[in-house]
């Protein structure tokens, strides 16, 4: 899907020009993949644009950089801060942010120190990640043969641009086979996540999904899935899942703040319950889009109005 450009982006505590927002080819993040960066999604409610779950992805993203050891000079609140200037700037009612943390230009070889670490925010309108019928009709996946990252290789809990080299071959080999996306598993064979998206299946009416050791991200969507269950009551947990049994389950869903939450109707070939939507699927659907819209109460805090500053900026 294009990038359709807006005006402004966020960059080292300040407003440019969209096309002004560039990397140098040197830069230490184009060789070595040297970045981490967030996926966050504004709604249109009733109230005007609000983002969602705003300050968690942005913790998220400090905890990404963390982990590389990429310091910056700027707070949570900051970073909240300048998110919803650029939000305001552009004029969206609704969007995608990408807040991107990368190291510049300053160093050639692997050593990553000596380049500068620079902060970036854009956002644009963003579709259905997976097509706009994806919600209710669902998606036919498939198993992909490149697994995730081991332990103690590249860290599966830092969003980072690295780690989407292997979402790429796994998004790649799937497109390429008829299917619309691919499901890793880990190391050792059990399931583990999407290209781009975290994973659940409905097994004897209890939701499932695998815990952070089985190399996949800590998502927000999901932590906002399992949230959703045990507000509607309905069993949920994390637990190790085998292959087939993806094949067995009365239902499987994607997660993530681009997928949203789109079920799956078959893998390699097999259909998923009744081929289509599943029950439960639905009700969080319609749990998560009413409370995104504004149409049912935002109980948890999650939306984070944009023309309501939280902080000062820090420009």
């Amino acid at each position: 899907m294009a990038i359709k450009k807006t005006e402004k982006i966020w960059h080292n505590g300040k407003l440019i020009p969209w096309d002004e927002a560039t990397v140098h080819v040197t830069a230490h993040v184009i060789s070595y993949g040297s970045a981490v960066f967030e996926g966050i999604r504004c709604y249109p409610t009733q109230q005007g644009p609000a983002v969602f779950r705003l300050r968690d992805h942005l913790q998220r993203l400090i905890h990404s950089a963390r982990i590389y050891r990429m310091e910056f000079p700027y707070t949570l609140e900051q970073l909240m801060a300048a998110s919803l200037e650029v939000v305001r700037v552009n004029k969206l009612a609704a969007c995608y942010l990408r807040p991107i943390v990368l190291r510049g230009y300053g160093e050639v070889g692997v050593n990553p120190f000596p380049s500068p670490v620079e902060v970036y925010i854009a956002c644009w309108e963003w579709g259905k990640y997976l097509g706009n019928e994806a919600i209710e009709q669902g998606v036919d996946v498939c198993v992909s043969s490149w697994a995730r990252m081991a332990p103690n290789t590249l860290p599966a809990m830092s969003k980072a641009a690295a780690n989407y080299m292997n979402s790429q071959l796994i998004r790649m080999e799937a497109m390429l086979n008829g299917y619309v996306e691919g499901i890793a598993l880990d190391p050792n064979g059990y399931v583990s996540e999407g290209s781009g998206e975290n994973l659940f299946l409905v097994y004897e009416g209890t939701v499932l999904t695998p815990p952070l050791a089985n190399s996949i991200l800590p998502g927000i969507t999901r932590n906002t899935v399992i949230t959703l269950c045990q507000d509607l009551n309905i069993p949920v947990r994390e637990q190790v899942i085998p292959r087939e049994m993806l094949y067995v389950a009365e239902e499987v869903f994607f997660c993530g703040t681009a997928a949203e939450i789109t079920p799956i109707r078959s893998i390699d070939r097999i259909p998923i319950g009744q081929g289509g939507r599943g029950p439960i699927t639905k009700k969080l659907q319609e749990e998560f889009f009413g409370i995104t819209s504004g149409a049912k109460a935002d109980r948890h805090g999650w939306l984070t109005p944009v023309n309501v500053p939280v902080a000062a900026g820090s420009r």
